[in-house]
């Protein structure tokens, strides 16, 4: 049952993801910001394991990706644009890091 759980919730979140990516320029840093911040507010509030695992490990795990955030970056170091390489690396690491830090301190306010 809880693999169901998983593969449901990821087939919706690589949708999202999917859309996202389609409408939204640099789509891979939002869905990895986003992702970030609701994984955390997700861990941090929800205590049902079966809700938390479709959630988290189904949903977002469909949703977030390191391997575009990858591609995306190499694919800006081929062009010779490392600043924007860099750039992206520094607002992907650092932004999720703040988003999950954020997401904590809703779901603690919201407790």
């Amino acid at each position: 049952m809880r693999f169901l759980l998983v593969c449901l919730g990821g087939a919706f979140g690589s949708g999202v993801r999917y859309l996202v990516g389609m409408t939204v320029p640099q789509g891979t840093l939002v869905v990895n910001l986003v992702g970030s911040f609701l994984i955390a507010l997700v861990m941090e509030s929800v205590r049902a394991t079966d809700l938390r695992l479709m959630i988290v490990t189904g949903v977002l795990g469909g949703f977030t990706t390191y391997s575009a955030f990858n591609e995306e970056t190499l694919r800006l170091m081929r062009a010779g644009t490392w600043g924007l390489a860099v750039l992206n690396v520094a607002a992907t690491v650092g932004g999720c890091l703040v988003a999950g830090f954020l997401g904590v301190g809703v779901a603690r306010m919201l407790r």
